[in-house]
Parts: structure tokens; sequence; C-alpha cells
């Protein structure tokens, strides 16, 4: 159990590690780096599953023969969990105060400071490394808010996330 525990912790280094130096320090010079700026262009876009799959596979069984299976198994849970809840964040209304605050920090790193808040499921590594940003309104372009940020009606910010969004630019129409 202990193996499995640090297994995800580590899923959360490499989640911080890849996401800042490769996604954004590489300036599009590697296949990921590229996959990672198309989504920061159209935060809709997503690698292809295949992708992923693919590089997962092929980091399981490194792993596995590294470290272990309950190590390999804790470091691959957690990477399945950090593709759920990215894509929920870009996607779903938040539920509960974990979902709440996954969205506004992760839409921080989006619209207010990419070379900030690259852990996407937790802050640890944020903290530690000093790359952790707070800030209570994310001012969000209209043309990349998310569907569930608005008020389907007016095409403003829903009255849920009036104290903690904005939505720059003209409601859709």
């Amino acid at each position: 159990m202990i193996s499995f525990c640090f297994g995800a912790l580590g899923w959360t280094l490499a989640e911080y590690l890849i996401h800042r130096f490769d996604g954004h320090g590489m300036k599009g010079r590697t296949p990921s780096s590229r996959e990672h700026l198309a989504h920061h262009a159209d935060p809709m876009y997503f690698a292809a599953t295949w992708k992923k799959l693919t590089t997962a596979a092929v980091v399981v069984c490194v792993l596995w023969g590294l470290a272990g299976a309950p190590f390999a198994v804790g470091f691959v849970t957690m990477y399945l969990t950090y593709e759920v809840v990215h894509r929920r964040i870009h996607t779903h209304r938040p539920i509960g105060p974990y979902g709440r605050w996954v969205r506004h920090h992760h839409l921080l790193h989006h619209h207010a400071n990419p070379r900030l808040n690259h852990g996407v499921t937790s802050p640890i590594w944020d903290v530690v490394f000093r790359t952790y940003q707070r800030k209570d309104v994310v001012n969000v372009p209209s043309r990349r808010a998310p569907t569930w940020l608005r008020d389907p009606e007016t095409g403003l910010v829903a009255d849920a996330f009036s104290g903690r969004y904005a939505i720059r630019g003209s409601p859709r129409t």
C-alpha cells in the first residue's frame, strides 16, 4: 500500500515536471509540447487517446521493472485520475469543494499566467517549487470560456461562478 501511495505521489510530481518543463518549456520542440500548446490555444482540444495510452503503456512497463507493481499501479491510477479530472475541468460544472478549487486553479494557469500553477490535480509541487498563484477572480476570454461557466440565456458568467470568474469580451450570441 505504501508503494502504491508513493506511485500516486510520483505521478503528481511527473505531472508537474512534464507540464512545466516539456509542455511549456520546450516551446513546441517536442511532440508532447506541441500537443500541450495546441490545448492552450484551444482548451477543448485534447491529444488523441491512442497517443496517451501508448505512452502510458511504455511508462508502466518501465516503472513495473524499476519500482515494482504497486508503485506502477499507483502511478498509472493517478495518471488516469489526472486525465479524467483535466478533461472535466474544461467540460463540466464543478461538483464540491475540490471541483471548484481545481477548476479555478487550472483556469488561472490557462488565462492568468501559464508559467504558474502547473500542477493540475494538486498544488503540492507548485508550492514546493514556488510556482503557486492565488487570485480571487479568473478573467477568461469570451472565446475560450467553458460552456459550464456561462449562463445559457445571457452568455455571461453563471450566477454560481460570478464571484470567482469574469468573462472578457462580448458574450457569444
